[in-house]
Parts: C-alpha cells; sequence; structure tokens
C-alpha cells in the first residue's frame, strides 16, 4: 500500500501527540504517586500523631502525673504553720572546783536555754511536744512560724513515752495538725519531718518509714515503740511532727540514731496514737492512765525457744500470769505465746508495748495464743495497776502480806525485765525484788523516783525463795 506525503505527516503529528500524552501521563503519574501522594499521607500523619500526642498528654496529666505523684508541697503547706519552736529556760549549777571546796564558796548558778520544737494539735492553742525539751524549765516560750511569741503553760508529762502537753493563750485561731492513724502506716510509706533545727523557722524534710515497733534500747526504761524513718532529723526537731503525705500527724520526733550527735541517716519518732492517748488522758486525767493485761515474761529469739523447747520464735512468752488481772481472769496461763492483739501481729516486745499503750484500763482486747501448738482466742479486760520504769526493769508495789514470801520487810517487784546487762549476768528474772539502792530500803515505787542511775553504787535483790543478793557497780 502506498502512503502519500500527506498522510505520512499526519500519523507522525498523531505519533507525537500519542508519545506527548502518555509521557504527561507518566509524568502526572510520578508526581501524584511519588510527591503528592506522600505530602497527603505525611500531612495526615501530622493530623494523628497530633490527636494522639493531645491526648496522651492529657491522659499523663490526670492518670499518670499530678495525681499519682507525692503531693509534698500539700503535706508542707498543711502543716509548717502549725509546727512551733519551743524555748527551755532552766537554772543549772556548776559542781565546784577544789578551790570552791577548800575556801567553802557555793556552787554558782547559771542560765541554762534548751530548744525544740512543738506540734499545734487544737485551733485554741494545745501543743505537743517531747517530755526531754522541756523537762525542768521555768519558763518556757514559743514562737510560731510567724515569729509570733507566746509564754507556754505546762499542762502535763509522761516520761515513759517522752511526751509533754504545753498551751498557749491567744484570740487567734491557730493553724493546728490533725491526729493521723499510725497503725495503719506502712513501711517504705513517704513522710515529712517537720521542725525548727538550728533556730530556724519550721523546716521540711522528706523520707521514707524505715521501720515500725523499734526499740532503740533493750534496758530503756521506757519500753518505746518507735516510727523509724530516714526523713533527715537534727537538733531542734525533738518534738516535732512527723506527717503523711495528707498532712496528717503520724509521730512525734524525739531521737536520731547517731555517733557523732548529728543526722547519720536514722531518726525515731513516738506514733501518734500513743502520743494522742497520752495527751487525751493528760487533758482528761491529769495523768497517763495505763490498761494492762497483767502478764509477765519476754520476746521470743531463737535462743529462747531452744531453751524453752518450743518451735516459735516470734510472739511474747507469757512465763508469769499476775493475780487479780485481766489475763489470769480470761483464762491466759503460763507458757502461753502471744502472737496477737486485736489482730495486730506480735513479733517483738516493742509491738505488745506499743499497741497496748494506746489503750486504757476497762478496754477490752483479742488475745490471739498458741497453747500446745493450737491457737486461740481470748478476750481480755485491762486493768489498772500502779508501776513504774526503772533501769530496764517495769517495778510495782506488792502487798504487805506478801512480804513473808520472800523474807523481807520492804521492796518492790521486777513484774517485766528488759534489762540484758543484768540477764546477761545475773540469774534476776521476774518477781525478784528490789530490796535496796545504796543499803537504803526501797518500800514504795515513789523511792525510785529520786534515784538517779549515776549515783548508785550497789543494788540488793531478793529472789521468789527468800535469797539475797547485791549486784556491785
Amino acid at each position: 500500500m502506498q502512503i502519500n506525503k500527506k498522510n505520512m505527516n499526519t500519523l507522525k503529528k498523531n505519533l507525537k501527540i500519542s508519545i506527548l500524552s502518555l509521557l504527561s501521563a507518566l509524568i502526572g503519574a510520578f508526581v501524584f504517586y511519588f510527591i503528592i501522594k506522600d505530602k497527603l499521607i505525611v500531612s495526615s500523619s501530622d493530623k494523628k500523631v497530633n490527636l494522639v500526642t493531645t491526648n496522651y498528654n492529657t491522659a499523663a496529666f490526670s492518670t499518670n502525673g499530678i495525681e499519682n505523684e507525692v503531693n509534698f508541697i500539700s503535706a508542707a503547706t498543711k502543716t509548717v504553720n502549725a509546727v512551733v519552736h519551743v524555748k527551755n529556760t532552766s537554772t543549772a549549777s556548776n559542781t565546784g572546783s577544789i578551790f570552791d571546796f577548800l575556801y567553802g564558796s557555793a556552787p554558782q548558778e547559771y542560765e541554762r536555754v534548751g530548744t525544740g520544737s512543738g506540734v499545734i494539735v487544737s485551733p485554741d492553742g494545745y501543743i505537743i511536744t517531747n517530755n526531754h525539751v522541756i523537762e525542768n524549765a521555768n519558763s518556757i516560750e514559743i514562737t510560731t512560724n510567724e515569729n509570733k511569741t507566746y509564754q507556754a503553760e505546762l499542762i502535763g508529762t509522761d516520761a515513759a513515752t517522752d511526751i509533754a502537753v504545753l498551751k498557749i493563750n491567744t484570740s487567734d485561731n491557730l493553724e493546728y495538725i490533725y491526729f493521723g492513724n499510725s497503725d495503719q502506716t506502712q513501711i517504705g510509706e513517704w513522710v515529712l519531718a517537720v521542725g525548727n533545727p538550728f533556730n530556724l523557722n519550721s523546716t521540711v524534710t522528706a523520707g521514707i518509714i524505715s521501720a515500725k515497733s523499734r526499740d532503740l534500747d533493750e534496758t530503756d526504761n521506757k519500753n518505746q515503740s518507735f516510727i523509724q524513718t530516714d526523713a533527715a532529723v537534727n537538733s531542734g526537731n525533738s518534738g516535732g511532727a512527723l506527717v503523711n503525705v495528707r498532712g496528717e500527724l503520724i509521730g512525734i520526733n524525739t531521737a536520731i540514731g547517731s555517733y557523732t550527735g548529728a543526722y547519720v541517716g536514722y531518726s525515731f519518732a513516738v506514733p501518734s496514737n500513743i502520743a494522742r492517748k497520752v495527751f487525751e488522758d493528760i487533758m482528761e486525767y491529769g495523768n497517763v492512765q495505763k490498761g494492762l493485761l497483767g502478764v509477765t515474761g519476754q520476746a521470743l529469739n531463737s535462743a529462747l525457744a531452744e531453751r524453752l523447747n518450743i518451735e516459735n520464735t516470734t510472739g511474747f512468752y507469757v512465763a508469769n500470769v499476775q493475780e487479780d488481772m485481766g489475763a489470769k481472769e480470761a483464762g491466759i496461763e503460763k507458757g502461753d505465746i502471744i502472737v496477737a492483739i486485736d489482730d495486730v501481729t506480735i513479733n517483738k516486745f516493742a509491738d505488745m508495748s506499743g499497741y497496748l499503750s494506746t489503750k486504757r484500763p476497762g478496754n477490752n482486747v483479742k488475745i490471739t495464743i498458741i497453747r500446745e501448738d493450737a491457737e486461740k482466742e481470748i478476750n481480755v479486760l485491762l486493768k489498772k495497776i500502779n508501776y513504774t520504769y526503772f533501769w530496764g526493769m517495769q517495778l510495782m508495789d506488792i502487798k504487805s502480806k506478801e512480804y513473808k514470801k520472800y523474807n523481807v520487810k520492804s521492796g518492790v517487784k521486777i513484774t517485766q525485765m528488759n534489762n540484758e546487762r543484768l540477764i546477761q549476768r545475773t540469774e534476776i528474772r521476774e518477781d525478784y525484788l528490789i530490796y535496796s539502792i545504796n543499803n537504803t530500803p526501797i518500800k514504795s515505787i515513789q523511792d525510785l523516783e529520786n534515784v538517779s542511775l549515776r549515783e548508785i553504787s550497789s543494788i540488793t535483790f531478793v529472789s521468789p525463795e527468800g535469797k539475797k543478793s547485791t549486784f556491785v557497780f
């Protein structure tokens, strides 16, 4: 077939148009799929990312942010103005020199100033502090965090728990701290220590609860049950507040564990349940009402368990049950092991003494005991008895007819022995009498109130069989 020149030109022209169209389509497709489409996808992705990010941030703020964080600011704000500075002014005298003795000069008296902290626990000015902060004070001065100064009245003290109650008179409605429940605190829980160390205005430090029911010294006649914390506590913090993250009072800062006198990581507080009970007793009765079980004995450990040939290594072993007391009347017997009181586990003596320190005569408690490898629950009515603590021993007066058993005419009975020095070096235990100190007969527990341990040269004990033995210092 013959193709003329005109048709050839037309064919070439159409072919060029087709090729250009195809190229345009290919270029358009390339631009759309590899440039424009990618941009659209990125833009769409950005919107999704922005939405997710916004939602995530909102969620993080409400569930993983401030609400779940420890709010130290709130707790500090609630408590810092309710902690005060306590200034104790007392009179002391020097012991005198050899020249005073030779020339008959009298010892010189001087004014001594001690400082500490206190916690306002009512809007009308009642304050809790440590007994050792205000001991022997001639005058007590309170300075608030707003630098207002007041003279304080001493309402009452309890040396056994190291708690004292003060009162300031003011027309102001004072900020105060609510009592929390120290029994519900947990090891690892965040706490704040608020006080006036180094004569500064109220200062806040943070830490956690390191241990509970801590007994600082087994020969300590206070038989305390402290909360231990690693919140920094220094000189002047005594009597200050230990609070939880809600700003509730869970303890009164009392002591530190230190070889130097400065904070090294261990501080101790009287649990708020004990402090509150002492405060309420002083307010209502003028003194502390102590509810007692009426048992004596010792906290178990592996050595004691082996000696007694029993399997339990925790709990309180009942060595004796006192006559006319609730434990005896309820049926608790010698050899029973107390493992819980009102569902509070008793692992050591401080667990038991700490919990009973929150109870009063007339309260009923549920005692869980182990007897002959069987667990048993017994309800016991706590009763009041006159006793005192002295050199790691709990002592009580005895009836005159009991002296015949010991073949003596005076003495006070040891009802609880926690003096490891005597336990390790002597046979002196519960039911022994302290007959005399420095050869002076001890007729009642009141005779021990004026005895200084530093001045003791000898103590004479009497066994239940009437045998006398003297411990010489």
